[in-house]
């Protein structure tokens, strides 16, 4: 029998299929999955580094869910085979072997120092990482190259936003691929921790190893419960 991550309840498992299927779709298609404790880390890549020369910032994406308290596990699977187990609801598949992790996937987020840096209006969120896709669309040749894609993506990705506070227009994208990007009004909260930066969202966080980007209006508290330490 395939070995399996126990969700308390069936929502909690279709939410890491559903993640898992967004995950499958962009970036290198990997899921890191971390459990301890009673909540399993899920994070993904929709944006990554490819090469010396690629400017496309490594950017990740980040929901936490509850799970069995029992499970401690720490691996990376290929997001496309994850699976609802087909005789439980509450419980998910993972495929038969694990692929070797990514760069990304060994970065330290740090749990705790973070300091507040400012707020993002979910609606701006929205609206640019929706500019950034017609950009990328507007500005490929027909039938382009792998090389020319990724060289669009990451001029455009990369670019710093003034409507984001001089954030890579990236994180846009990676909280409107995952899915973070609901239809209700949400202030997005900003925060640093030596060159990470954190988008939190209350569908997820968007995480950023860079330079710290400051001077965004003052943080007001949404009532968000984050998983990450502050």
């Amino acid at each position: 029998m395939a070995q399996r991550l126990v969700f308390p309840d069936a929502y909690a498992a279709a939410d890491l299929i559903t993640f898992a299927g967004r995950a499958a779709r962009a970036g290198d298609g990997a899921v890191h999955l971390r459990a301890s404790g009673g909540t399993l880390v899920t994070a993904a890549a929709p944006l990554l580094r490819q090469g010396l020369l690629d400017s496309t910032p490594t950017i990740i994406g980040m929901r936490l869910l509850p799970v069995d308290p029992e499970l401690d596990c720490d691996l990376v699977v290929e997001a496309a085979l994850l699976q609802i187990a087909h005789d439980d609801a509450e419980a998910v598949e993972l495929p038969e072997t694990a692929v070797p992790p990514p760069l990304w996937s060994a970065a330290e987020v740090p749990r705790s120092g973070w300091s507040h840096a400012g707020t993002l209006d979910l609606a701006v969120l929205a609206e640019r990482a929706q500019w950034g896709m017609s950009a990328v669309a507007h500005a490929l040749p027909i039938d382009p190259g792998d090389l020319i894609v990724q060289a669009v993506r990451g001029k455009i990705w990369s670019a710093p936003d003034e409507d984001l506070g001089g954030l890579p227009r990236g994180v846009a994208f990676v909280a409107r691929t995952l899915g973070f990007i609901g239809e209700d009004a949400e202030d997005v909260g900003v925060r640093t921790c030596g060159r990470w930066t954190r988008l939190t969202l209350r569908r997820g966080h968007v995480l950023l190893r860079g330079p710290a980007h400051l001077g965004m209006t003052e943080v007001r508290e949404t009532g968000h419960v984050a998983a990450l330490v502050d």
